[in-house]
């Protein structure tokens, strides 16, 4: 990384105070676009600038989304409707801590907020689960749906495939492993994701949760999709189906829950010359990954120990172990996030420390002018329209700070451009956005589809810069 670069600017006066309040939000997935937006509606004169490392606004719902799942990617619709208002600017393609500081940004800003998710793949502490063919979720989500940062080609040569985890990530990483590549074509999955998913010899997806049916985290909803899928049955087994008091609880409590563990109990109905499909997802319950087998340095399979409910909703492993031939192995345990340049950091939950989004250091003191918002302040759970209670309540405090804040000593908007191009940052604003929508449903249009995602970070940005 290279040296943080001073900016050349004349120490500030403090003749008066400005009157509008300038504000950095850091992250332009959803996160900081509600932040902004509600920050933006509080009745005060105020100036906010949106920033984000990538070429392109809207995050998760950009990235993390499986291309099959339209109805929760026109999220974008309400993100693109606010900033399209043009009173919050996007400064895109800007990445925190190696283009700008948290100094340089407290030159420019009278507050600022951290809204940048977590995009890591949390840690799965199993013998061997660091051998070739052993893969995170988050990577793979971030490949299939285009990410700029990651390889273009991804290695698709399984037959069968595990995938640890109990929640809609795991369902999305089963469904595209399985899904015959031509159903996706309506989607904007990039054209080099379509070519290595339909050459993939995939025939069997085995997922594996620890615990029973009704502690799953599965969405009714995504859980019914899976039973649609075009050529793919889904295959449960009785045996793994076992209900304590716990779990008679949750499903009596929770509508969702008696609604998954219902279409789950409808496939064990299912029988056996039913299933023709030419490719399988198996739902496996009560088993834990125990250790990744491994030959010559790969994956070869999977072992498993079955678990038994305890009566609270959780298990004990029984010492019961399996072996399952597996040439690849996908974690889908949980997102993760990961540390910022001059901030504080907990290693162990994956988020800044604060206080009802207020940034705090080690002493539990809150660093004036310094907020978080999203799964950086709360860990990564909830759905994506949490993050707007999240970001009610790190701006009620803001706003109840703004006459304890240092005020920036350059607010002219101007100022923090005037940096970024005297650094040699081709920083990307709204209109450049528009720029390179329009290109992407020009593309999927000459194909009868929505848009075709550009995916080479610097096409996305020579096309949102009008030099291509």
């Amino acid at each position: 990384m290279p040296a943080p670069r001073e900016a050349v600017h004349e120490k500030p006066t403090h003749q008066s105070r400005p009157t509008t309040l300038r504000v950095a939000v850091v992250g332009a997935g959803p996160a900081g676009i509600y932040a902004a937006d509600i920050l933006s509606r509080a009745g005060l004169e105020v100036s906010i600038d949106l920033f984000e490392r990538l070429p392109a606004p809207f995050g998760l719902v950009r990235y993390g989304v499986a291309p099959d799942h339209p109805r929760i990617k026109q999220i974008i619709v309400a993100l693109h409707k606010i900033l399209d208002r043009g009173d919050i600017r996007l400064l895109a393609n800007v990445e925190y801590g190696t283009d700008v500081t948290l100094d340089d940004l407290r030159q420019f800003y009278d507050a600022v907020i951290f809204s940048t998710g977590s995009i890591r793949d949390a840690a799965l502490p199993v013998p061997g689960i660091d051998l070739e063919g052993s893969y995170g979720a988050a990577d793979f989500v971030s490949w299939y749906d285009g990410h700029p940062d990651v390889p273009r080609t991804w290695p698709l040569n399984a037959q069968h495939v595990a995938v640890l985890g109990a929640g809609n990530v795991a369902l999305d990483v089963a469904r595209i492993l399985a899904k015959r590549a031509d159903d996706l074509l309506p989607t904007e999955i990039p054209a080099n994701v379509y070519d290595q998913l339909k050459a993939s010899p995939v025939t069997d997806v085995h997922v594996f949760a620890r615990r029973g049916p009704a502690q799953v985290k599965f969405s009714p909803l995504e859980l019914r999709e899976l039973g649609h899928v075009p050529d793919v049955d889904v295959i449960v087994y009785p045996e793994d189906f076992d209900f304590d008091e716990g779990s008679m609880a949750a499903i009596h409590s929770s509508n969702q829950t008696k609604q998954v563990v219902k279409t789950l109990t409808d496939w064990t109905l299912i029988e056996a010359e039913e299933l023709t499909a030419s490719r399988r997802i198996h739902l496996h319950f009560l088993h834990k990954p125990a250790e990744v087998l491994g030959e010559n340095g790969k994956v070869v399979g999977l072992r498993t120990e079955r678990t038994a409910l305890n009566g609270d909703g959780n298990v004990t492993g029984t010492g019961e172990l399996h072996d399952w031939p597996v040439q690849a192995v996908y974690r889908a345990v949980g997102y993760f996030g990961s540390p910022l340049a001059d901030l504080p950091f907990d290693d162990t939950a994956g988020v800044i420390p604060n206080h009802e989004g207020r940034v705090v250091d080690a002493d539990g003191q809150h660093l004036p002018g310094v907020y978080t918002t999203g799964w950086i302040k709360r860990g990564p759970v909830g759905l994506i329209g949490h993050t707007k209670s999240d970001a009610s309540e790190t701006i009620k405090h803001l706003v109840s700070d703004i006459d304890q804040l240092r005020r920036a000593g350059h607010p002219d908007p101007r100022a923090v451009t005037a940096l970024l191009v005297e650094r040699g940052i081709e920083h990307i604003e709204w209109s450049g956005w528009q720029l390179l929508d329009a290109y992407e449903r020009t593309l999927g249009a000459a194909h009868g589809r929505e848009r075709i995602k550009v995916v080479p970070r610097e096409e996305m940005v020579a096309l949102s810069r009008g030099q291509a």
